[in-house]
């Protein structure tokens, strides 16, 4: 008989041979296009769902590219790769407990391969799981030492870990083995509180001509000179060294502030008043949710309260805004658009199942305690939502001098994969940013009074036990002192302030716009003409 393969089928390698291409080359609508022609050819061909659940997870499209790559995986569970990547969509649909399970599953199945358990690691460490990210990065290392992206992931997660000599032994190896990696010199520069006889300027002022006309390098090397020159107290270079180093990323992002001018004023258009009658909401209080403007104290509070024995830390999880999109917006709310807020209406919402949703899916890190903190600074955002789904969740509100908060921002290179974060790239967005915020904060006071527990940074440094005995009280916590000793905290730390939260309550960062003064009088006026007070 002759061949009665059909045409397509006969052309099967060639159409995955296009898609992997494409998809190499992040041409994520070609090799989903490809990918789908494969699939269409022969429905059971497990790297063709593989590939198209490769091309919608770079498409950011997890729910999508979780059927297929739940296929491929299902049809070939021996395939490390399969798994990886089924773990890494379902981590970024947020389907945390799913993601470790099959984590767990692939990673028995990972061997002695160091690029899968990096890319294990990575996945762990989307999940929250910290520790078990440490792990598999070390054995990456351990395998391949001569991978400057493995002893960086290394050294991440030794200094979120609190080891900072382990890190900075990491970081160190990772420049020797690549030394224009510029995230490492930035990391190292945050590493410790530099000094006159133990820096890195010399070495970071060197690279200087190999970062020019490259933001993103421009931006890491600007910055680590920025923290090194400011630990030695040298604050105007520090501040020309911010300038420069958030010239290159402001011009990519192009920032228009009236995006989020229509955000916010969105969200209060949502929420004229309060709510009649109060939804009943999800009866659960096991949620204590910190928020505020980044670089405001929301991780020394998460410290001080994850101290106690009945509190653990979720760190910052993404999970109430995915919730919020799943149950309320369809999927059409991206967290910066204002058009789909505009056309909910709260009075269909079912308030018990979004919070249902949200609890479910932040296990498996949380449940082992009575409390759990979930301290993403942008729920301040979400903060009309959360009352209504937690009736019975704490909110506590960190504020901080305007003036710091908005410095605080600009010294700080945070992800350059969250939109949230684009006004920082500018002192004077910055400024407007706040504006904004300060505005929504007076609005949630109105709307769901009695609800939010307002926390002054500088009030907590100044009497550590007096806030802490009010947080504890507002939480309906039982004193207990280990929460004035919060430096001995062993939990992960992988934000900004990793360093330093394990220091006792300091007082060095209070006021220190005032080193910053010479730069700041447009900031000052644009604060003081919105009626936001600066002293």
């Amino acid at each position: 008989m002759g061949d009665t393969a059909s045409p397509m089928k006969q052309h099967l390698p060639s159409l995955l041979d296009a898609s992997a291409s494409a998809a190499r080359a992040a041409r994520w609508n070609e090799a989903h296009d490809f990918a789908l022609r494969a699939i269409e050819a022969q429905p059971d061909l497990a790297h063709g769902h593989f590939l198209a659940g490769v091309a919608l997870t770079g498409l950011h499209q997890p729910q999508a590219a979780i059927g297929h790559l739940a296929h491929a995986a299902a049809m070939d569970p021996a395939n490390v790769a399969y798994g990886v990547h089924h773990a890494r969509a379902l981590a970024s649909a947020i389907r945390l407990g799913a993601a470790a399970a099959e984590l767990e599953r692939t990673r028995r199945l990972a061997g002695d391969d160091p690029l899968v358990l990096d890319t294990i690691g990575e996945v762990y460490y989307r999940c929250g799981l910290l520790t078990q990210a440490m792990d598999a990065f070390r054995e990456a290392v351990r395998l391949a030492p001569d991978n400057a992206g493995f002893r960086y992931n290394l050294a991440t997660a030794l200094a979120h870990h609190g080891d900072a000599d382990g890190a900075e032994e990491e970081f160190e190896a990772c420049i020797g083995l690549a030394p224009m990696h510029w995230r490492a010199h930035h990391s190292l520069a945050q590493l410790r509180r530099q000094t006159p006889s133990r820096n890195h300027i010399p070495r970071l002022q060197s690279l200087v001509p190999a970062a020019q006309g490259k933001p993103t390098a421009s931006a890491y090397l600007h910055m680590a000179l920025a923290k090194e020159h400011e630990d030695l107290g040298d604050h105007a270079a520090a501040f020309e060294h911010m300038r420069t180093g958030k010239a290159g990323p402001r011009r990519l992002t192009r920032y228009d502030s009236a995006r989020d001018g229509r955000l916010f004023q969105a969200l209060m258009d949502l929420f004229p008043g309060p709510l009649d009658p109060a939804p009943a909401g999800h009866g659960s209080d096991e949620p204590i949710f910190i928020f505020g403007m980044p670089r405001s104290g929301t991780t020394l509070v998460d410290r001080i309260l994850s101290s106690h024995p009945q509190v653990q830390s979720a760190g910052e999880l993404f999970n109430f805004p995915a919730a919020l999109n799943d149950v309320v917006a369809q999927g059409a709310f991206n967290g910066v658009d204002d058009r789909p807020l505009r056309n909910l209406d709260l009075a269909g919402v079912d308030w018990e199942r979004l919070g249902e949703v949200y609890l479910s899916s932040t296990r498996p890190l949380t449940g082992q305690l009575p409390r759990f903190i979930d301290k993403l600074p942008h729920n301040f955002l979400y903060a009309g939502f959360i009352a209504h789904a937690f009736p019975n969740a704490r909110l506590v509100l960190l504020r901080r001098n305007p003036l710091d908060t908005c410095l605080g921002n600009f010294r700080v290179l945070f992800g350059p994969e969250s939109p949230w974060f684009d006004y920082s790239y500018d002192l004077l967005d910055t400024g407007r940013y706040y504006i904004l915020f300060d505005r929504l904060m007076a609005h949630w006071k109105r709307v769901i009074p009695g609800r939010i527990l307002e926390v002054g940074y500088e009030a907590l440094v100044e009497d550590q036990e007096a806030v802490t005995r009010g947080l504890l009280d507002f939480c309906g916590l039982p004193w207990d002192g280990s929460c004035l000793r919060f430096e001995h905290n062993t939990t992960p730390v992988s934000t900004a302030s990793a360093a330093q939260v394990r220091r006792p309550v300091y007082r060095d960062a209070l006021q220190r716009w005032k080193h910053y003064e010479a730069h700041l009088g447009p900031l000052r006026e644009l604060l003081s003409d919105a009626g936001i007070a600066v002293q």
